[in-house]
């Protein structure tokens, strides 16, 4: 295995020739050489928690000294992984509770990985706490809550960077220059977005006692108490809409938020949606298994669709974006993107990702790693740590979080509404509609108390 310098300067070498938009990527790998150890800590060490830090550690001289999850299984396993991949070899602390990690006071880094419902309370008092946060998407389970952790960041003056990082993918950053920014596409005024992944959970279990490794009340937190079933955890709690929302929550938040960011769109000022469970009746799944959904901008409206079951009408894009101009198609996925002129103007253009399995063996071999996503993380830590060094907002800001996040969110209330949704971004309400207003805040099962954007 390469040393991490080694390694760092092989990634230097790598984004220097891949295109001048990686030029400040490659100055922040030289310039961390020179910088003091970062101290870093993890909140919840599942699937994705361990992908995010492992990546960190890629790029970065950081030392993690802190764990957190409620599975001790889970997390005593992370603390023997980390202790193997960081360069002091020492094992982290760790520890049940989020609050007595945070408590220390001697974190510079927080990375939260946790189950939707459990995103806000801790990004807030981590920032509360003086550390830069990197939280994974959606920020949020509901509106009220992503607002909060907004201006919690902007009060505390601390970098939070979202992981959407299509925004850090290689071959899309390409493709938003070349195509969509040189006007390759011409006027664009219609996108979709779509997810055919048959990725909702299937079966239906008995309720059963918790496992003794986990922590049953503290993992349920603020959400709803519900009898233990072992399709909650891990990974599959995102089939119940108590902990997150749905596959709109989940997959529609990625391609959504790739769309504002190639087209420099804010809020929409529409939502609606319309969907249900038409297929998979017996599954213990109660999320949509099929949705559509129209995100409405000036000159330009979003179409989400996804369905977990059939096929996808374009199998080399099951999940993705497609962007419609009036000059050509663009076709973005994780794995590829497909330039298609009308005309004989343009000639298409096709990339595949690259991933870094040379540069970065130990990628081979990480159990559950997405191999192909994993040069976006760690070029989205790279930008996470620009950002720190400059004191100024990352490229996935908590605030283009909060849009995309709340704009989903969005969807899934009209749905369940029956009707289409305003929303006033300054206000943050529901014009007209006092009903869907109070929806954008969950209850909180006691003793969580919901945070408030003017109390944090």
């Amino acid at each position: 295995m390469n040393s991490p310098i080694a390694r760092r300067q092989i990634l230097g070498a790598g984004l220097a020739a891949t295109g001048s938009w990686l030029l400040p990527y490659r100055e922040t790998l030289a310039a961390l050489q020179d910088t003091p150890t970062k101290r870093v800590g993890l909140i919840g060490t599942g699937w994705y928690g361990k992908a995010d830090l492992f990546r960190l550690i890629q790029v970065a001289p950081v030392e993690v000294v802190s764990l957190c999850d409620v599975d001790s299984v889970m997390l005593n396993d992370a603390a023997d992984m980390v202790k193997e991949r960081q360069k002091s070899k020492n094992r982290p602390r760790t520890y049940g509770d989020y609050r007595k990690l945070l408590a220390e006071k001697d974190l510079d880094i927080v990375l939260i990985a946790t189950p939707d419902h459990w995103h806000a309370l801790p990004m807030i008092e981590a920032v509360k706490n003086g550390a830069d946060v990197y939280v994974q998407k959606p920020i949020s389970v509901d509106v009220v809550e992503g607002q909060a952790m907004l201006a919690a960041a902007r009060k505390y003056n601390r970098v939070v960077q979202v992981g959407t990082q299509r925004r850090s993918t290689p071959h899309l950053i390409e493709a938003k220059e070349q195509v969509v920014d040189s006007g390759l596409l011409g006027k664009i005024s219609h996108a979709e977005v779509y997810c055919y992944y048959h990725m909702r959970a299937r079966e239906n279990p008995p309720d059963s006692t918790p496992p003794a490794n986990l922590d049953y009340q503290m993992w349920t937190g603020p959400a709803p108490m519900m009898p233990y079933n072992k399709l909650i955890h891990p990974r599959s709690w995102r089939a119940f809409n108590e902990y997150g929302n749905g596959i709109v929550g989940d997959m529609c938040i990625h391609m959504l938020d790739t769309v504002r960011w190639m087209l420099g769109l804010g809020w929409p000022t529409r939502v609606s949606s319309q969907g249900g469970i038409f297929v998979d009746k017996a599954s213990k799944a109660n999320i949509t298994d099929t949705q559509t959904a129209v995100f409405e901008f000036p000159e330009l409206n979003v179409q989400w669709t996804h369905r977990s079951w059939g096929d996808a009408p374009d199998p080399a894009y099951p999940w993705g974006a497609t962007l419609y101009g009036e000059k050509g198609t663009l076709k973005l996925s994780v794995n590829s993107f497909d330039f298609i002129p009308r005309g004989g103007n343009s000639k298409p253009i096709h990339r595949d990702v690259k991933m870094e399995l040379e540069e970065y063996p130990e990628d081979k071999t990480e159990k559950d790693l997405e191999r192909h996503v994993a040069p976006a993380i760690r070029v989205h830590m790279l930008d996470f740590l620009k950002a720190i060094a400059e004191r100024s907002k990352p490229i996935a800001d908590i605030e283009q979080g909060h849009i995309s996040t709340a704009s989903c969110i969005l969807a899934n209330l009209s749905m369940q509404l029956g009707r289409t949704l305003a929303f006033d971004p300054l206000k943050h309400v529901v014009p007209g509609d006092p009903q869907a207003t109070a929806m954008l805040r969950r209850p909180y099962r006691e003793p969580w108390i919901h945070p408030e954007p003017n109390q944090v």
